[in-house]
């Protein structure tokens, strides 16, 4: 009996490695779903900029810039600031937006990167402003990294920081073009002065990269009669 158990235990031991061996490997959990982004093409005369709007992530900003998208809106405004906070323009930032009062939407509600849990790093764009709630549709592109812009609730004052809302995913070499277009030594007031350019780059226009579908509640337009041949 003792033999036998000695012999079955050794057994046992000899064959645990191998169903140790044949035992699956636990799967790997899912991959976490990218956030829900719609893509923009900005042209400008400089090229064109693809922005992804951080429509999951910041939906109220994100949706007002793309309603002044979708209403063309922005269609014909400029690129008017440059900024190089370092003098080889590695850090920096260029500053766009409608002149134009009239097609400007009423300012949206300031949406504070404590609650996106964006920053303002290599290629973020985000909304410019003044009092929170003031901001309407000028935004200002990121070259490198200006986390002090980003929301700070231990700050004193006005610590509410900017409204990031999209990321450039294609043309960041256009925007460094921008930001090396000659500046004018007299626009601007205060701060501004010396930042301001001097022949603002146009935006041709800003079209979503998949357009919407059509409407299928829309009417088709009437179609005109053929003239009469003589």
């Amino acid at each position: 009996m003792i033999r036998r158990t000695v012999l079955a235990a050794a057994l046992l031991g000899l064959a645990l490695p191998t169903l140790a061996q044949e035992v699956p490997a636990p799967p790997s959990p899912p991959a976490a779903p990218e956030p829900v982004t719609v893509k923009v093409v900005m042209t400008t005369e400089l090229g064109p900029i693809t922005i992804a709007l951080e429509t999951e992530r910041a939906p109220v900003t994100a949706g007002y810039i793309l309603k002044h998208v979708d209403e063309k809106r922005l269609d014909g405004a400029a690129f008017y600031r440059a900024y190089k906070i370092t003098p080889d323009g590695s850090i920096g930032l260029v500053q766009a937006g409608i002149q134009d009062g009239r097609k400007l939407l009423p300012p949206v509600a300031h949406e504070p990167t404590t609650a996106t849990g964006l920053t303002h790093d290599e290629g973020a764009v985000s909304l410019a402003r003044a009092a929170p709630g003031t901001a309407q549709a000028q935004f200002f592109f990121i070259l490198g990294s200006l986390k002090a812009l980003d929301a700070n609730p231990a700050g004193p004052g006005d610590n509410l920081g900017f409204a990031v809302f999209g990321r450039v995913t294609d043309g960041m070499d256009v925007v460094r073009k921008i930001l090396n277009v000659p500046i004018s030594a007299t626009k601007g007031e205060g701060v501004m002065k010396g930042q301001m350019i001097e022949a603002p780059v146009k935006i041709i226009s800003v079209n979503r990269l998949i357009p919407l579908p059509p409407n299928p509640a829309a009417k088709p337009a009437a179609k005109k009669p053929l003239p009469k041949r003589r």
